[in-house]
Parts: C-alpha cells; sequence; structure tokens
C-alpha cells in the first residue's frame, strides 16, 4: 500500500498558485501549476476540479482560461483542503463481515472504529489549525 499524495499535491497546487499571483500573474493554468509538482497536467486539473466544487478555486474558459483562488490563503485551512480531496475515511473496515463465531471477528470492529475515530478527530482538529497562507510562509522561508 503506497501513501497517498493528494493532499500534498493540492496544497502545493493553491501555494503555487497564491504565489504567481503576488508575482503579478491573475491566472494559472493546469500547466504551470503541473510543472511546479512535476506531474501531468491532468492529475492537476482533476484535483483543481474537486478544489472547485468545494469552492476553492475557479476556472476561467475562454482567452486567457486558467484558475483563480476564490478565497485568501489566509481562509482556507489544511482541512478545508482536505475535505475537498478526501472525502472518505481515513481508515475502513472489512470489506466483507468478519466471522462473527470468531472472539477475534466479533469484536475487532467495534474495537478498531473507535481508535480510528478518535484517529480521525485528531487529524481533522491538527489540520483545522493551519492556514495555507503558513504553509507558504514555511515554503517561501525554505526557499531562500
Amino acid at each position: 500500500m503506497g501513501a497517498n499524495s493528494r493532499l500534498t499535491i493540492a496544497v502545493h497546487a493553491l501555494t503555487w498558485m497564491e504565489v504567481h499571483r503576488r508575482q503579478g500573474n491573475e491566472i494559472s493554468t493546469s500547466e504551470q501549476i503541473a510543472g511546479s509538482v512535476n506531474t501531468n497536467p491532468v492529475v492537476i486539473r482533476r484535483l483543481l476540479g474537486e478544489l472547485q466544487k468545494a469552492g476553492l478555486v475557479e476556472s476561467r474558459r475562454g482567452a486567457g482560461a486558467g484558475w483563480t483562488l476564490t478565497r485568501e490563503l489566509e481562509s482556507i485551512t489544511l482541512l478545508d483542503v482536505y475535505r475537498a480531496v478526501e472525502p472518505g475515511v481515513l481508515f475502513a473496515m472489512h470489506r466483507s463481515t468478519p466471522n462473527l463465531e470468531c472472539p477475534v471477528g466479533v469484536g475487532i470492529q467495534p474495537a478498531m472504529q473507535e481508535i480510528y475515530d478518535h484517529i480521525e478527530e485528531t487529524l481533522r482538529a491538527e489540520l483545522a489549525r493551519t492556514t495555507l497562507v503558513e504553509v507558504m510562509r514555511e515554503v517561501l522561508a525554505g526557499a531562500d
């Protein structure tokens, strides 16, 4: 099982868009963002579509087509981005019901669900504490 990088890529894209805007560019294209992320523009377009559904970006069509942020980075938390690109639960239960005749099978799901609920609550609280402007400051400080 590989680690999921969708949150990281989405935060990268949004942060890049703000830096690009601060350099005097109103619009960001998926090709430009993909160049920074070093991935295919299709990957970026898919993520931007999810971020658009969450109200974090908007697209412009026609001449000057591209993407813009809909909010200041100060008002976007990592939790906002997480919810946009990772709408499901962090941990899942068995795909099929375990053997309920087994002492482990009958109790594993309730035991694990309580643990998973606590982890998910802790994760969301931590993500809610950090805004994208804080991430951008860290990124730019590291680039010096």
